[in-house]
């Protein structure tokens, strides 16, 4: 495989690499990149024949998305490129001010369609273009009805702002109720959800990828390599380390339980009989899981990208597979427990009966 082993986005005609370049590093920040290494590794990315780029409004405050805008500018990409970015986060405040109780416009933020305009008029205005390929509603805000998001972001597919648009961080009920409002007014509906997977963080398997495969859409896995865990720079005796799980960060410490431990050893032993990096071998594994389209990836130098991207290439056993899954199998809640070998054993007579899409 390859990063030109296009697949398609969802049950859409968008298609795009198996790998998507993430340019959460892009601009200032204590793990970022400056402007001169974003440029080496937004290149890196295309000189590798990728084709999908991820950014959105809130990285760096808006520095993201205008130097991937400058980046494609300067490389006459536009038409190649599969351009997408985001909204849900507040405008008017920052996610940590805004949690402490600073003050900030509510409707600066969230899903309501005042705030999508917003939000999409400004990031349009970074990135230099006048519409996006696909636009991410960034985290479910819990308070905007499904049907208005729906309608708005249905409309501006309309007004050719968006080709298409897809849910990040959303519980399975909201992408479901989505894509059948969707389908019963016959407007445009959700083709992706982009959901925290590796082999460290499973739980989406339940819920999540039967509804993305029932209604039409592809799974976009963000952090499979779990902030760095999944590297093996980590280890049991010795966790100090300069990268994102060190020091202040949204994972905290809580990649390093016994279990995770356990599961990076299986990994480590696969990726020695591959001859590959940890790193590698958990990203191969991510693709090669059904539902999955294209696996975010993004880095702090373009070396690092390039390591990412030879993970397209590596192709895992049946064997590797099984011992890896197996390794890092989540524990089963009460519905996918329901659903259970066992139970549809009970429920047909003994035999063993593979539903559609398994």
């Amino acid at each position: 495989m390859s990063l030109t082993n296009f697949r398609a986005l969802g049950r859409s005609g968008l298609v795009v690499s198996p790998l998507s370049l993430g340019t959460m590093t892009f601009g200032p920040g204590e793990w970022n990149a400056d402007e001169a290494a974003s440029r080496e590794i937004f290149q890196a990315y295309r000189d590798a024949g990728g084709n999908f780029v991820d950014t959105a409004d809130i990285y760096s405050s808006g520095a993201s998305e205008e130097l991937v805008g400058k980046f494609i500018h300067e490389t006459g990409s536009r038409d190649d490129i599969v351009l997408a970015t985001k909204f849900g986060f507040n405008g008017s405040s920052s996610p940590l001010t805004a949690k402490e109780g600073g003050g900030g416009n509510p409707n600066a933020g969230g899903a309501g369609s005042k705030n999508i305009h917003r939000a999409l008029d400004a990031s349009l205005k970074r990135l230099g273009t006048d519409y996006v390929d696909l636009y991410w509603m960034h985290i479910w805000d819990g308070v905007t009805p499904v049907e208005e998001i729906v309608q708005t972001l249905g409309d501006l597919v309309r007004a050719g702002k968006i080709r298409h648009y897809a849910f990040s961080d959303v519980p399975a009920w909201v992408a479901m109720k989505a894509a059948t409002i969707a389908s019963e007014r016959r407007v445009p509906g959700p083709i992706a959800m982009q959901l925290e997977y590796s082999l460290v963080a499973r739980e989406v398997e339940a819920e999540h990828f039967p509804a993305a495969r029932e209604g039409g859409m592809g799974v976009m896995p963000w952090s499979p390599l779990a902030g760095g865990f999944l590297t093996g720079k980590y280890r049991r005796d010795d966790t100090a380390d300069t990268g994102r799980l060190s020091g202040a960060n949204p994972f905290g410490d809580s990649k390093f339980t016994d279990r995770n431990w356990a599961i990076l050893d299986t990994l480590r032993e696969v990726a020695a009989e591959l001859g590959c990096e940890p790193a590698q071998a958990a990203l191969a594994w991510t693709m090669a899981r059904p539902g999955v389209a294209s696996t975010l990836v993004g880095a702090r130098t373009a070396a690092q990208l390039k390591g990412n991207i030879a993970a397209a290439s590596i192709g895992l056993n049946d064997d590797q597979m099984k011992r890896l899954n197996d390794a890092s199998a989540p524990t089963p809640g009460f519905t996918s427990s329901l659903a259970s070998p066992t139970i549809r054993k009970m429920l047909y007579g003994g035999h063993e009966v593979t539903a559609w899409g398994e």
